[in-house]
């Protein structure tokens, strides 16, 4: 088959930390090494390490509040459209809902391109956490507006994807999300890392991996750890990640380990070397760090939606609780905190149930799904 053409544009990409960004990257590099042509479009980032490469454009962009680390790329219709007549692509894929994606959806629709995007961030939840709650609806509407007016919007679980169209957005496919388990497994651990943390090699490290910010719930991750502490006073805990809220999570416990933000074999080090994984997010649409966790074999706390409620079968491969329910989160947590062989357990389980999601089959996915929109669309 013809090899596809496809301009993808996106406000986060690596070097950028979180999620949306690791799976942009996955979902390239895959594409790019099954044959096909894959532009990229994002803002300019400081120490940019691939200013140089010639398949990506780069655009001015604005630090976003809260998170001066990542940028808001501006609205660059013109380049958008000369790249999409210079380049011809078969199709453009829109990653995420700001400015620079909402210019590239009037670019490509003026051009009579088919178009497809991506939904990765609940962003009417967001706003909740920090206040802006009235603006939820106009949120919504913003969102929902751009996927309307694509071909296909791709999303990780069918419950995302019942949802949406429950919102009327047409064509909304399930494609799943992968995992690298040639670097996420369990021979990652490693007792030079415990020890730098101070845990005892038959002592309880539990562990936290994400954005340190309101919306990841973290309220419950530090109930949990708390409750664990009272009956285990060797435990530590450990928070990978950055954000808005970490200086008063230090503040508030100076005796936790705060590693900053890993990528790569550290991160898996960090993963690997821990026992305990506490994950009370809600505001997930599948939630990454989990599938890290499971291929790490590390044994999981969280709530059971999103990738909880697909990948981890309560009980065999982990735990999982009712949603927002705090209690039973907590209560979970001191349970498996006191049980070394039910955490050995499911950790193995754990690894061995995450072996049939490496991202060569969602890269598949995307494929057929892309090549699909591109052979059929035709603009309204």
């Amino acid at each position: 088959m013809k090899p596809l053409r496809i301009l993808l544009v996106t406000e986060t990409y690596p070097p950028e930390i979180n999620g949306v960004a690791m799976t942009t990257q996955r979902l390239v590099e895959g594409l790019r090494a099954r044959g096909h042509w894959v532009g990229v479009v994002r803002p300019r980032q400081a120490n940019d390490p691939m200013k140089g490469d010639s398949e990506t454009w780069t655009v001015r962009g604005l630090p976003i509040p809260n998170y001066p680390s990542l940028r808001l790329g501006l609205p660059a219709y013109r380049l958008l459209g000369r790249l999409m007549d210079q380049q011809r692509p078969d199709l453009v894929h829109v990653v995420t809902e700001g400015p620079l994606g909402w210019a590239a959806v009037f670019a490509a629709r003026a051009r009579r391109l088919p178009l497809t995007s991506g939904y990765h961030t609940h962003f009417a939840q967001y706003s909740n956490h920090y206040h802006i709650g009235w603006l939820m609806p106009w949120v919504t509407r913003w969102l929902d507006a751009l996927h309307r007016r694509c071909h296909a919007t791709f999303v990780p679980t069918p419950e995302l994807a019942a949802e949406l169209a429950a919102r009327g957005i047409p064509n909304v496919q399930p494609v799943g999300r992968g995992v690298d388990t040639g670097l996420f497994h369990p021979g990652r651990r490693d007792s030079a890392l415990r020890a730098h943390w101070g845990v005892q090699d038959d002592a309880l490290a539990c562990l936290y991996v994400g954005r340190l910010a309101p919306e990841k719930n973290l309220n419950v991750v530090t109930q949990a750890f708390s409750a664990i502490k009272s009956r285990n006073p060797l435990a530590r805990m450990v928070w990978v990640g950055d954000g808005p809220a970490l200086a008063s999570l230090r503040a508030a416990h100076p005796e936790h380990i705060f590693a900053g933000s890993r990528v790569g074999a550290e991160l898996a080090a960090h993963y690997a070397s821990a026992d305990l994984f506490l994950f009370g997010s809600l505001s997930e649409t599948w939630g990454n760090v989990l599938t890290e966790a499971l291929a790490s074999g590390l044994c999981v706390i969280t709530y059971r939606r999103a990738a909880g409620e697909i990948l981890i079968q309560d009980g065999k491969n982990g735990c999982t609780v009712k949603p927002d329910d705090a209690n039973a989160f907590v209560e979970a947590a001191q349970h498996l905190a006191s049980s070394p062989a039910k955490r050995q357990e499911f950790g193995q389980q754990a690894s061995l149930s995450m072996s049939a999601h490496g991202w060569d089959r969602i890269i598949e996915r995307y494929e057929t799904a892309l090549r699909k929109v591109s052979d059929s669309s035709q603009m309204d």
